[in-house]
């Protein structure tokens, strides 16, 4: 599918499309984002512990970067268009399913696996198509598109409480799981890019000499459609690996502090009401944080690999300071600090990954950094409700989350310093020699 679109027309229907992923971030990342409002009330209706609950938020994370290959390999064979629908139809069967409630291993199954796999099979072709459509505005594009995320959870808060207050909170999965399923209208409307290139591409055959024309049309566009998306060789290069190394640090941390925040703002004894509302905050600092880094990384003034590392330290940061509330103001104060960094964070991360690899990488390497990752996901929850277990206090997790993201920074500063070493060594391979000038003296001869 990507075969012809070196040129990009960063505009145009592409603002289109990018409306329609910013409606699927907020559908899909901006649910799992505020399902923690539904942790006590799952883990008080089983009977759980917080490390057992957990495993619910662990493999949605996990199948949610797992399936993220398989929807790269589906959207060059079936358009990222047919890949999103089919991800809505999951979204919506695993909410609806969970609904029954009937153990906590159903649980898994259903908002974990299926809801994991509707996320991803949504979540992964609306931000792939967005990199596609867009070159020079890409960072802005992708800042926008997944600043849906945040614009959602901004109203998603209070609403899913008040759903679980009316409803309960089975009623509340399945009223969830109908409003996803306009996931699949978004779908609709991600027009393949190379609907409007293949017209040219069979025009120019017709008016070049026939021969080895139309075969070496088919070699140049086939194989790098499978390259693009099965180019497990990436792993070999070490500056993909030293990001995905990031990338794994890094969804052990993030998943942790909404996951925690609920349960932690209950402990303080702060109001139902109230603790609805810090998440709305966190959601409206993070899109403001989004918009603010996307625009500024599309000024080109610094580095992007520069700017996540300085975001990630900030982050690290918030969160260590984060456990020091111990009121609604102070909570709300550090949770403000904490989803600003976290949106700075999550504008550029992308963009970071296509300056690592490149763009005839993007969509193997977005695959391939996904499924990394996972790991992760799957393990950051449950390891920080272990922890939450054995110290007694949700403070726990948050310091964990955060010494975490101390030690992924340093990948990010090793990386750097490996592109700017590989950039020096280019500069002197490609330094010009002097021209050797012929030899005067036997010209001069020769005219004598």
């Amino acid at each position: 599918m990507q075969a012809k679109d070196s040129n990009p027309p960063d505009g145009g229907y592409g603002w289109v499309v990018v409306v329609s992923a910013f409606m699927v971030m907020g559908l899909t990342a901006a649910v799992l984002k505020t399902f923690g409002l539904f942790f006590v009330e799952i883990q008080q209706h089983f009977d759980e512990l917080a490390s057992t609950t957990s495993w619910i938020t662990s493999v949605t994370i996990a199948i949610f970067h797992l399936g993220a290959p398989v929807a790269s390999s589906l959207c060059v064979r079936y358009t990222h268009r047919a890949v999103v629908i089919t991800g809505g139809l999951l979204a919506f069967s695993g909410m609806a399913l969970g609904f029954l409630g009937l153990s906590i291993a159903w649980m898994y199954a259903t908002i974990g696996f299926l809801q994991g796999l509707g996320i991803s099979f949504s979540w992964t072709p609306a931000i792939s198509i967005v990199s596609h459509y867009f070159s020079k505005k890409r960072a802005l594009a992708n800042a926008i598109a997944s600043a849906g995320e945040c614009a959602f959870a901004l109203t998603f808060g209070p609403f899913f409480q008040w759903l679980i207050s009316q409803y309960g909170w089975k009623g509340a999965l399945l009223i969830i799981g109908g409003i996803q399923l306009n996931i699949c209208v978004c779908g609709v409307l991600m027009r393949p890019l190379a609907s409007s290139c293949l017209p040219e591409a069979s025009h120019s055959g017709t008016e070049t000499p026939p021969g080895n024309t139309a075969s070496r049309i088919d070699k140049e566009a086939k194989p790098p459609i499978t390259h693009k998306t099965f180019n497990w060789m990436l792993v070999r290069q070490p500056e993909f690996v030293l990001y995905a190394i990031f990338g794994i640090l890094a969804a052990m941390s993030f998943f942790v502090p909404p996951l925690f925040l609920v349960p932690l703002s209950y402990s303080l004894g702060i109001d139902e009401s109230w603790t609805a509302s810090l998440l709305s905050i966190l959601a409206m600092v993070d899109f403001a944080g989004r918009l603010l880094c996307g625009w500024y990384a599309s000024l080109h003034v610094t580095k992007t690999v520069h700017l996540l590392a300085m975001t990630i330290t900030l982050i690290s940061t918030s969160l260590m300071l984060l456990p020091l509330a111990n009121n609604y103001l102070s909570l709300a104060v550090f949770t403000g600090f904490y989803g600003f960094f976290f949106g700075t964070t999550v504008a550029v991360h992308i963009t970071v990954l296509a300056d690592v690899v490149g763009m005839p990488d993007f969509d193997s390497a977005l695959g391939l950094f996904m499924l990394i990752r996972s790991s992760g996901g799957f393990v950051g929850p449950p390891l920080a409700g272990m922890i939450v277990d054995v110290a007694g206090d949700y403070r726990a997790g948050f310091y964990m989350a955060g010494a975490t993201l101390v030690l992924s920074a340093g990948f990010l500063v090793t990386l750097d310093q490996l592109q700017q070493r590989k950039e020096r060594g280019n500069k002197t391979n490609n330094k010009p020699e002097k021209p050797v000038l012929p030899y005067p003296s036997l010209h001069l001869l020769k005219l004598q």
